[in-house]
């Protein structure tokens, strides 16, 4: 039997009880709650209609182009890998079908894609911890969209950096152009922006 070193165990106990936490907050505070190595996210600004709009249109043209085994996912539960401490929650998740089967979170390294909406009250949690979260969690395209600038970035091909995982491919794209996310092209016309 292998025993985990006194940090090893003490970052794990602190996971659980800021999972815990986050469970009994779920229903009782507004907003959305994730975990990073830096603590809890807690995005409490309920999301802006051009936020939503934007997911609605990005999963309905993923939908479109997706395999049939393959769904453009809103919604719970969340990617949890417990022994990394981090629990995310994309905007939008390609997964198999078979993968969201049984209970619990889903694990990050059956999805396909991760794609995220810029928060206008917290852009850093999108473009700079999920930037880092999301190729620890073995993601393997990462796509942004960003309403404040019209804009984004589809990253891929995670690759071992001194820091640890990272993406090694960004491809940025403005709204108004097509972007290809994994293997599936959609197009970015009519995305709403921030005000």
């Amino acid at each position: 039997m292998t025993i985990a070193p006194d940090d090893a165990r003490r970052d794990g106990h602190l996971y659980q009880v800021m999972r815990e936490f986050v469970q009994s907050m779920d229903d009782t505070l507004p907003g959305k709650f994730e975990i990073t190595k830096e603590g809890i996210v807690h995005d409490m600004t309920s999301p802006a209609k051009p936020h939503e709009l934007t997911t609605l249109r990005v999963r309905r043209r993923l939908e479109k182009v997706l395999p049939e085994e393959l769904v453009a996912h809103t919604g719970t539960p969340d990617v949890e890998e417990a022994a990394e401490g981090i629990m995310r929650h994309p905007d939008v998740m390609a997964i198999a079908e078979a993968d969201m089967e049984g209970e619990g979170s889903f694990d990050p390294r059956t999805l396909v894609a991760a794609v995220e909406v810029v928060s206008r009250s917290n852009p850093d949690n999108d473009w700079v911890s999920k930037m880092r979260d999301y190729p620890l969690l073995g993601i393997p395209v990462y796509a942004v969209f960003d309403p404040r600038t019209g804009s984004g970035a589809v990253l891929s091909d995670i690759h071992s950096t001194p820091d640890g995982p990272r993406y090694a491919t960004r491809k940025d794209f403005v709204y108004g152009e097509d972007v290809t996310i994994g293997a599936w092209t959609i197009s970015t016309e009519e995305l709403p922006r921030y005000p």
